[in-house]
């Protein structure tokens, strides 16, 4: 007689490790740029924000008790508890949609991406919560569009996907597709929705939810909805397949290459009628998914995409293959492609890490003094910290030698690297950061310079800039100053050698009041 595997102790051994692995990463590897960004979503909440709506803010103040505590791990700390949840949502979804071990390869499927695991189970970013919330709907909607609307149980759990579903939109702006899946499944499936009252109730609740997004737009000029736009406007844009290609090669990437020709074949097999599954389930997740990914695909024929925008399709089919994997493979705890693909993961994981803390791999072949690093994109997660410390030094020695006068900030013309250095030397240093520039260039911190109470004539700044992206003080800046000087050079070392180098510029006395982004488009 066969014991039976009890694969519930197997996923709570799995969401631990995952926890423990994710959460000692996340302490030793640097903010990266779009993360120290979102940290102002959370240092300066409102109902929405140039780029995202508000929602990663919130999870940053909650997981650090509203900034209490600052260090990566705390800012974090949302990424890794949400990825931990996300094991059990995908367990559950994979049980609901065959049985228990479904349920568990899922889970490990999910371990195994790049996606699931790094970038929103590590990384904090707006994809973050919405991955937890679509897998949630995901579930929700297993459980309800296919059922009967007479039905207590799924008129209840309709309004709560209607609740999560709003949670979604107010996450990341492309949650919409929810909403869009679960019109089209009723439309195909079963219309019988449309004449029930919790139908509506749903979509009023994640109407009201949604509220904030509209709320900040109406008293910003819809500038985030056309600049959201803008970003896919396929209007007067010529065919490049090299877009195209790019976004193919990323979305392989960030869902693991295993992972991504094991979703393709299980579709393929749902499609030939070679699995035995709930049909309705099964038009659930494509519904959702497909929607997602071909309106993504076709945009970048024309226009420069990021593969993780289609990303939760792709994560939405990761049940769909675990039942494929259920029924191909034998009762072995983990398939020998999953074991693949988790080898792939744990890889990159080493190689990334060797690569950013001791450049392993001589990515950048310059040598020129102001460029050094520019070709090594590990650096975007390297570096900071030190810069930060040194930057902190000459503040103090300036503010002792009276250099500079005490009304004085840090400055930028673009968002990055000005909130990396926001946080890892001018918050250390107790100085705040303004940016000048128009609002293309500078999104949340032209918000930022009106509740910092703005510019005042006689002030003094500083000026960062790296070698990994060099900019020098432009004209612009130039204007605004009665003078500017090269001050200082931190070398930044890493594995024996200089990695990069920052450069510190003094812009002292402020002759002119900057332009107002928020006047001037």
């Amino acid at each position: 007689m066969t014991k039976k595997v009890d694969y519930t102790r197997y996923l709570i051994i799995l969401m631990v490790l995952s926890a423990l692995v994710r959460g000692i990463i996340a302490s030793v590897i640097e903010l990266g740029n779009d993360e120290v960004y979102y940290r102002l979503y959370a240092m300066y909440p409102d109902w929405s924000h140039f780029d995202h709506p508000l929602m990663v803010g919130g999870v940053i103040q909650f997981f650090s008790l509203n900034l209490l505590f600052t260090s990566e791990l705390f800012i974090r700390m949302g990424s890794i508890v949400f990825g931990t949840i996300n094991l059990w949502l995908m367990f559950q979804i994979g049980k609901t949609l065959r049985d228990e071990r479904t349920g568990f390869i899922a889970a490990l499927l999910y371990t195994s991406s790049v996606y699931g695991f790094i970038i929103t189970g590590i990384f904090i970013l707006p994809d973050t919560p919405q991955g937890l919330f679509w897998l949630w709907s995901l579930y929700l909607m297993m459980k309800t569009l296919p059922g009967c609307p007479r039905i207590y149980e799924h008129r209840n759990n309709m309004i709560q996907l209607g609740v999560v579903m709003g949670l979604a939109i107010l996450s990341k702006y492309s949650s919409v597709f929810l909403w869009g899946g679960a019109v089209l499944y009723l439309v195909f499936f079963n219309r019988k929705w449309f004449n029930s009252r919790y139908l509506y109730y749903a979509l009023i609740a994640s109407t009201v939810l949604a509220l904030p997004i509209l709320i900040w737009n109406l008293q910003n000029d819809f500038i985030s909805f056309t600049w959201q736009g803008e970003r896919v406007n396929m209007a007067g844009q010529t065919i490049r397949i090299d877009y195209l290609l790019t976004e193919l090669v990323g979305e392989i990437s960030y869902n693991n290459p295993i992972n991504f020709i094991l979703i393709v074949l299980a579709v393929i097999a749902y499609y030939r009628g070679k699995m035995t599954i709930n049909k309705s389930h099964a038009r659930v997740m494509l519904l959702l998914s497909f929607p997602l990914i071909v309106t993504f695909l076709a945009f970048s024929f024309f226009r420069s995409t990021l593969p993780h925008w289609t990303a939760p399709g792709y994560t939405t089919l990761i049940p769909l293959t675990a039942a494929w994997l259920t029924e191909k493979t034998t009762n072995s705890l983990i398939p020998n492609s999953i074991k693949t693909a988790l080898g792939l993961l744990v890889l990159t994981i080493i190689l990334g890490i060797a690569q950013i803390k001791t450049g392993l791999i001589p990515l950048d072949k310059t040598i020129l003094f102001e460029e050094i690093g520019e070709n090594d994109p590990s650096l975007d997660l390297f570096g900071y910290t030190e810069a930060g410390e040194a930057f902190v030094e000459i503040v103090q020695r300036d503010r002792r030698n009276n250099e500079m006068n005490e009304e004085v900030f840090l400055t930028g013309t673009n968002w990055f690297p000005l909130a990396n250095y926001d946080y890892y030397a001018a918050t250390p240093a107790g100085i705040k950061s303004l940016g000048i520039n128009t609002l293309d260039r500078l999104h949340k911190y032209a918000w930022i310079n009106h509740i910092e109470g703005g510019f005042k004539l006689g002030w003094d700044a500083y000026y960062l800039t790296d070698s990994r992206d060099f900019k020098a003080p432009d004209s612009t800046l130039y204007s605004y100053f009665e003078t500017m000087i090269p001050a200082d050079t931190i070398q930044i070392s890493r594995g024996g050698k200089i990695a990069k180098r920052v450069f510190v510029y003094k812009m002292k006395n402020l002759i002119k009041l900057p332009d107002d982004p928020l006047q001037h488009e």
